[in-house]
């Protein structure tokens, strides 16, 4: 599958998402039904990765493994009149650098999240993007 890479964002995309909004990830549970759940999420516009860290058992974790290769998810946030989706695959990752890594820029955006030993990271691949920023 070949995905399609966002274009460069600009300084107020990138701005917001950095602010401290809470966002919604969209996940499809095995019979095609959408699973809604507010999550914190990070961006990295230049590697064009969202993050969500999350218990490895969750619901929405869960949804994301039965999907197999190919979990197609959204995650928005919206502040006033302003808001963001990005919509892309996402994968499981349970690399302890990788979760760390997702960690710190959960912490750098939000707060130091409460210890977790089953904690995982949702790695979206962002294929695309709309919004009003």
């Amino acid at each position: 599958m070949t995905l399609h890479v966002p274009p460069s964002t600009t300084p107020d995309f990138q701005a917001f998402w950095q602010e401290r909004h809470l966002c919604l990830l969209v996940t499809h549970r095995p019979d095609g039904t959408p699973h809604l759940v507010p999550v914190g999420a990070t961006y990295d516009a230049v590697a064009g990765i969202a993050r969500v860290i999350s218990h490895g058992a969750s619901k929405k974790v869960r949804n994301v493994l039965a999907a197999g290769s190919g979990a197609r998810v959204a995650i928005s946030q919206v502040a006033g009149s302003r808001w963001s989706t990005l919509e892309g695959i996402a994968t499981i990752n349970r690399d302890p650098e990788a979760v760390a890594e997702a960690v710190r820029r959960y912490t750098e955006r939000y707060r130091e999240p409460r210890v977790n030993p089953e904690r995982v990271v949702i790695e979206i691949a962002v294929t695309r993007r709309m919004g009003t920023v």
